[in-house]
């Protein structure tokens, strides 16, 4: 559980009940400055049979805006089922956006990339981050280079959109936050179209 300023998040684990979760949510819900609680899981898509009616319920706080981030890597893992206990989170009013961590030989394609995009779209999730893989010893070979993700991104914004696109970012090694490292549209007086043609910016004549 990560608390910043108003703000409070929530690593939803499979094995927390729903009784367990909302007393969690009810503790948080009694401190006056914490206004936005934001609950991450990877329930709906790893065993969406546990997103109950009571586990739904023990989520919304009384008090608190609560959104609910769920992390899915490739469009494969939302399934009918998983769509379905997306569904029931949304129908009871929590907001959800996603958290996607960008892979080599999983999701960075940009047709694999686009269609799990759209499958939350479709589920009715807001697309939020894809993240650049973290500099964890071990996986350097899930690691896709910042070139890479940038066109990946380019070649999003072509061909989907504005709802299935997510913000690309860092996190500073260090703890220092997380940064947008998208690509750079508008340089040295001219802008780059979804088609990759470079135009003056603001036009000669308008």
């Amino acid at each position: 559980m990560i608390a910043s300023g108003t703000h409070c998040s929530i690593v939803w684990a499979v094995v927390l009940s729903p009784r367990r979760l909302g007393e969690i949510v009810r503790r948080l819900s009694s401190i006056a400055h914490v206004k936005v609680l934001r609950v991450h899981t990877r329930l709906p898509v790893a065993d969406p049979a546990k997103v109950t009616d009571d586990l739904v319920a023990a989520l919304k706080s009384p008090t608190q805006a609560v959104y609910v981030a769920l992390h899915a890597n490739h469009p494969r893992e939302l399934t009918p089922a998983a769509r379905a206990a997306c569904g029931r989170i949304v129908d009871a009013g929590l907001p959800m956006v996603s958290q996607t961590v960008l892979l080599r030989g999983v999701n960075d394609d940009p047709a694999v990339l686009g269609e799990l995009m759209r499958a939350f779209v479709e589920t009715r999730i807001k697309p939020y981050y894809l993240h650049q893989a973290d500099l964890a010893p071990g996986t350097a070979h899930l690691r896709a280079s910042l070139a890479e993700g940038q066109a990946l991104m380019r070649a999003l914004r072509g061909r989907y959109s504005g709802l299935c696109q997510p913000a690309y970012v860092l996190d500073v090694p260090g703890g220092h936050g997380k940064v947008p490292v998208g690509p750079t549209y508008l340089e040295d007086g001219q802008v780059e179209d979804p088609q990759g043609v470079r135009r003056p910016y603001p036009p000669t004549s308008y």
